[in-house]
């Protein structure tokens, strides 16, 4: 797409044991979960949809037939949509109280724009949900939150540390290491990163060494101690001199003709997976399900390794109860269910998302989680260091639109439209207009 860089989506299917009922009633009761009777007082239960909204495919079909199993009565209902559409349609249906879904995901650049809409949604902690805090990062918990802490609005699904995937083949075919570890000696540095792109580029002409500068931009950005809003919500784009150092640095990609100007999860960079026409991509968790989804036949030729710049987040969401729901208990318990520790545990495995329950990292099913895809690297210990050492960003209330307006100044400069310096003047113009 053309300017957000931000869509989480995620492919596959999700293999799910098979249980009988009786354990997964155990299970679920282990997990804090609820295991209602299919009657009540020997009639049938009353028959519930629950609508759940999301931005792509999360991986949760199967768990929805497992969860039926203990839950007879419910049926559970997808509505998947683009990523700005998503959460664009729920602002406008939270304004006119209509058509929101029973349970609603929203990506962390959006997350600060609804908690701050906390009589919208309900407080989680009415269903008892507030019981999960001890399994969460402390700082995913926080993004849950209600601006003033009072009321648990999300709970979270997952979070997005950052490591760098890169095609070995093509590297190989520039004269670049390939292991590695001696690919992330490359680049402790992003002007590091970017010379050697340059090198790249010198070796190999029929494809590009980056897909596009967005999610770069986003990667540094995120790194930062301060990134686009500061503590007290406003806007810093204009005076942070690590945004601009992210924007320059963004911008060098393009000068120096490094990206195959792909803008993400459009049609056309869904391709370039397929083709191989760039050898590097930022890859949080979840990118690696996308890759191994877009490149069907490309097992073996992509690995991971360390980002430049260190530890960072990009991406991850939270499932939130809109008040406009009708079944708002039966809701509540599909979150818990959701983004209980063991399914947490079994969307990565399969999806790749990456858990954002700590107990987990230290897992030895995690630990030595590895994908033939991705040339067997020890994917599990690589997000759990990533997870680990993730220092939490303050987000604004419109960190997404402000994300956007940067995206499209990049776009501009990618397209040939604008000089860096005539986009950043229009971005610093149009992100004063966001209030």
């Amino acid at each position: 797409m053309a300017t957000p860089y931000s869509q989480a989506r995620r492919f596959g299917r999700l293999a799910v044991p098979v249980l009988t009922a009786s354990a997964l009633a155990l299970a679920l009761a282990a997990c804090g979960g609820e295991a209602p009777s299919a009657t009540t007082a020997g009639k049938p239960a009353e028959k519930v949809t629950l609508s759940i909204a999301l931005f792509g495919d999360f991986g949760f079909k199967p768990l929805y037939e497992e969860y039926k199993k203990t839950h007879p009565n419910v049926e559970i209902v997808e509505r998947v949509t683009q990523f700005n559409d998503h959460h664009n349609n729920l602002v406008k249906r939270l304004a006119t109280n209509a058509g929101a879904a029973d349970v609603e995901a929203v990506e962390v650049g959006y997350i600060s724009s609804f908690t701050a809409q906390a009589d919208k949604f309900h407080d989680l902690k009415q269903y008892g949900l507030d019981k999960r805090q001890s399994d969460y990062l402390d700082w995913k918990w926080q993004q849950g939150l209600s601006k003033d802490g009072s009321k648990l609005l999300g709970l979270g699904t997952d979070v997005g540390g950052l490591a760098m995937c890169y095609r070995k083949d093509l590297f190989e075919k520039a004269g670049l290491p390939t292991d590695r570890e001696k690919v992330a000696e490359l680049w402790p540095t992003w002007e590091q990163y970017i010379e050697t792109g340059k090198k790249f580029a010198s070796g190999v002409k029929d494809a590009k060494f980056v897909d596009s500068p967005g999610e770069i931009f986003r990667a540094i950005v995120n790194q930062a101690p301060v990134g686009l809003y500061d503590a007290q919500d406003q806007i810093v784009v204009a005076t942070n001199p690590e945004v601009k150092k992210a924007w320059d640095l963004s911008n060098q990609l393009t000068q120096n003709d490094l990206t195959a100007k792909l803008a993400a999860f459009s049609p056309p960079w869904n391709t370039g997976f397929a083709k191989g026409s760039f050898a590097t991509i930022i890859c949080p968790a979840w990118m690696t399900g996308y890759i191994q989804e877009q490149a069907k036949d490309a097992t073996g030729k992509w690995d991971i390794a360390k980002v430049p710049g260190g530890s960072g987040n990009s991406g991850g969401s939270h499932l939130m109860l809109p008040k406009q729901g009708k079944h708002p208990k039966e809701a509540a318990e599909l979150i818990d269910f959701l983004t209980s520790k063991d399914n947490q545990a079994r969307v990565f495995k399969e999806e790749g998302t990456f858990p954002s329950i700590p107990a987990l990292y230290d897992d030895p099913s995690i630990q030595s989680f590895t994908k033939p895809f991705f040339g067997d690297a020890p994917i599990g210990k690589i997000y759990s260091d990533a997870a680990r050492n993730l220092k939490p960003q303050h987000l604004g209330p419109k960190e997404g639109d402000v994300r956007i307006a940067i995206g499209d100044g990049l776009g501009r400069v990618e397209q040939g439209k604008q000089t860096p310096d005539e986009a950043w003047a229009q971005v610093v113009a149009d992100v004063q207009k966001i209030k």
